[in-house]
């Protein structure tokens, strides 16, 4: 099967609306350029393909090969700036810029206080929306005009202007350090997963500390607060400190909640927020509390005020399907949550162009034990095999590492075990080199591998074995990680109580919701 073809173009074209498309050819015709040119036809093309062929667009004869990029390019830039002109993309950033555009033309026409006005104006915009880069350029502008133009006191006006620029300069570089905090502990989940001794624990927690910089929180604007809660939130997830995961998650929504205004300004990072609040309260089991946050979050993403636009429309599918899932793996109804999959993979398809690779591995890997919950053991090991065989990503170590396990698991289950001890084998020796054994991996591999030697008659104690060994890292903060990926456990005790594994879930989940209810 030949690989689609992704052209940045293409995938540009493919992304508009309607209304921008309509948008650009009313664009187009305000530049009066003639109906037969070229990057117009080339749009024309590009629109009715379903897929990208440069074959099809040369067979038209409207540009030689050699020409194409650079026709390509010149439509690129030509929907960007109808893109920017379109009313619906005019938000308060895009709208601070174009007045700082504005008034540097007037400045280079030499009409100073034109342009000193319009600063003004973008200047206290920037600052009331947290805009303080741009804030910061709009005062470095006006320290250059207010050099060569001289009406008011200069001396007064310098004093003021300083004080600004190094106010402003203190802030965004405490934003940034924070910033490049927080990225880098993601990058570092992202590589290496959950920490998984105390060593790990220390290397990561000096880590953290090391750079975190000295602040005032009384001092600190809405910015440079949402920056230091996601740093302190990665450091959390890292360390496998839930508690403080919830609670920075927690500060992080609130901060929003408090200036309602930044939710239409960043929606993206509200969307984040609540996304790493759900999954802090799904580790924690804390069932009412997340199922209202669940609830909370798709309610306000369907809010005529809230800004879906393409991005934060996928960011907003991306995060309450997640969470659907895991709400049902809480719940252990895994049978009633199987039409989630035909829709998610539906959307999937819809935005394949705005969700990254990795983000899709990780649905199917939901997908996978959604199916394996519910006892489809099949189509269970068809999602993993999509994570095993992905060669071009480089995916979190724990997810690959568990992937492989259900894999294992799944066969198993399937009575596919004709092929088991080459699995055993190979999911060894992958673990081994990824260095990422957890000691509840150890003793289950080491059980699976010994299963083909069990009696019929004997299985059932091997099972009640195992249980007995990885029951005493339930509760271990490091070991107890495995669990949350792959509830083996109770997959024990399916085999045991010869119950399916859904049922021994879904008890677990009554039980514990009558305990806090009376409690």
């Amino acid at each position: 099967m030949m690989k689609e073809q992704k052209d940045n173009l293409f995938i540009l074209v493919k992304s508009l609306s309607k209304s921008e498309k309509r948008q650009f050819k009313l664009y187009v015709g305000r530049l009066g350029v003639n109906e037969d040119s070229k990057f117009l036809m080339l749009f024309n093309i590009l629109d009715k393909l379903s897929v990208y062929d440069e074959s099809v667009i040369l067979k038209k004869g409207i540009v030689k090969k050699q020409q194409l990029s650079n026709l390509k390019a010149h439509l690129y830039k030509q929907i960007l700036i109808s893109l920017r002109l379109n009313p619906s993309h005019k938000n308060i950033r895009i709208q601070i810029r174009e007045q700082l555009d504005f008034a540097t033309i007037l400045y280079h026409k030499g009409l100073y206080k034109q342009s000193l006005k319009i600063l003004d104006k973008a200047k206290t915009l920037a600052i009331t929306n947290e805009e303080k880069n741009i804030a910061y350029e709009i005062v470095e502008l006006e320290k250059v005009i207010e050099s060569q133009y001289i009406t008011r006191s200069l001396s007064t006006r310098a004093d003021e202007l300083i004080a600004q620029a190094k106010d402003l300069s203190l802030q965004n570089v405490l934003a940034s350090k924070l910033s490049n905090l927080s990225l880098e502990l993601y990058g570092l989940f992202l590589k290496t997963g959950y920490v998984k001794n105390d060593t790990e624990h220390k290397r990561v927690t000096q880590y953290f500390y090391d750079r975190l910089p000295e602040y005032d929180l009384h001092k600190m604007g809405f910015r440079e607060k949402l920056w230091l809660y996601k740093a302190h939130l990665w450091y959390s997830f890292l360390t496998l400190d839930f508690i403080a995961c919830y609670k920075y998650a927690s500060k992080w929504v609130a901060l929003f909640y408090e200036n309602k205004d930044m939710i239409i300004l960043n929606p993206v990072f509200f969307l984040k927020g609540n996304h790493y609040l759900l999954e802090a309260l799904f580790y924690l089991r804390h069932y009412k509390k997340f199922k209202e946050t669940l609830f909370n979050l798709e309610e306000i993403t369907k809010e005529k005020w809230f800004p879906l636009d393409d991005n934060n429309e996928s960011l907003a599918f991306l995060y309450i399907n997640n969470n659907k899932f895991n709400l049902h793996f809480i719940e252990g109804d895994f049978k009633q949550g199987l039409p989630l999959i035909d829709n998610v993979l539906k959307q999937l398809e819809k935005y394949k162009n705005r969700i990254d690779e990795h983000h899709v591995m990780v649905f199917y890997y939901k997908i996978a034990s959604m199916y394996f919950g519910a006892g489809e053991n099949e189509k269970c090991i068809v999602f993993l095999e999509k994570i095993i065989n992905n060669k071009s990503l480089q995916m979190r170590a724990d997810l690959l590492s568990f992937s492989r396990i259900l894999n294992l698991v799944a066969h198993y289950e399937a009575g596919l075990d004709y092929n088991l001890d080459v699995l055993i084998k190979s999911t060894y020796k992958f673990l081994i080199k990824m260095e990422d054994l957890y000691d509840v991996q150890k003793e289950f591999i080491k059980f699976l591998r010994g299963l083909g030697d069990i009696y019929p008659q004997e299985v059932k104690a091997a099972f009640i074995e195992l249980h007995k060994k990885l029951k005493q890292f339930e509760h271990d903060p490091y070991q107890s990680r495995a669990f949350l990926y792959l509830d083996i456990i109770s997959w024990l005790e399916s085999k045991i109580e010869n119950k399916p594994i859904d049922v021994i879930i879904r008890n677990k989940f009554e039980s514990q919701v009558l305990k806090t209810t009376f409690n």
